[in-house]
């Protein structure tokens, strides 16, 4: 009779450690599911250090086309946005893949040549996508050999950055902004011709 007791305790010990072991084993498990989760947390946390966000630091310039930079960011060229000297800026959005933006081209290289000697820039942004740089873009300038600053944004997430640019931008192109540090004007269309460009920019750089 003692040894059927001592049987009986026994066998229930060893069901209570087998149920002890399977919680364990299951509590273990989750977390080796979950940790891979946490690596993944910790590598984005050492990536993202106050030296690699600071723009100061950061640089957003991907290649270059010859003399022509190539940015991957907006954070490359919003700089140009942002001037307050006493020069004005004429900066167009433009693609070689835009009917109307290469229609309209030549009237900013016309603005460039006429205020070649005053305070007036012309930036033509390019936002041509980045598998057509070499194929179409290249080609397109060497045989244009424009006069006016070219940069090429390829950053395609538009969303994110073309009310900085002016809350009126649908995201269509052409587009142009006309700004100095007294007056600014956007303007979401085609120009027509070269007097309507030259009026909006001799209005501007009055002011």
């Amino acid at each position: 009779m003692k040894w059927f007791i001592t049987c009986l305790l026994f066998s229930c010990c060893f069901i209570a450690c087998q149920s002890v072991d399977t919680d364990t084993e299951t509590t273990t498990e989750s977390i080796t599911t979950e940790a891979p989760v946490a690596e993944k947390e910790a590598t984005k946390a050492e990536k993202i250090t106050p030296e690699a966000t600071s723009k100061t630091e950061v640089n957003y310039l991907e290649t270059s086309i010859g003399q022509i930079p190539v940015y991957s960011s907006f954070e490359g060229v919003e700089s140009i946005f942002n001037q307050n000297n006493d020069t004005t800026y004429v900066i167009n959005f433009w693609a070689t893949w835009c009917k109307p933006c290469v229609e309209e081209l030549p009237y900013f290289e016309l603005v460039q040549k006429k205020y070649k000697d005053e305070k007036i820039q012309v930036v033509l942004v390019s936002l041509d996508f980045k598998r057509q740089l070499e194929k179409k873009l290249k080609p397109f300038l060497e045989e244009r050999n424009l006069v006016s600053r070219v940069v090429v944004l390829t950053d395609n997430k538009y969303n994110n950055w073309i009310n900085r640019v002016d809350a009126d931008w649908g995201g269509a192109i052409p587009v142009t902004v006309v700004y100095n540090a007294k007056e600014r004007q956007f303007v979401g269309e085609q120009f027509a011709n070269f007097e309507e460009l030259d009026a909006i920019v001799q209005r501007v750089a009055a002011m």
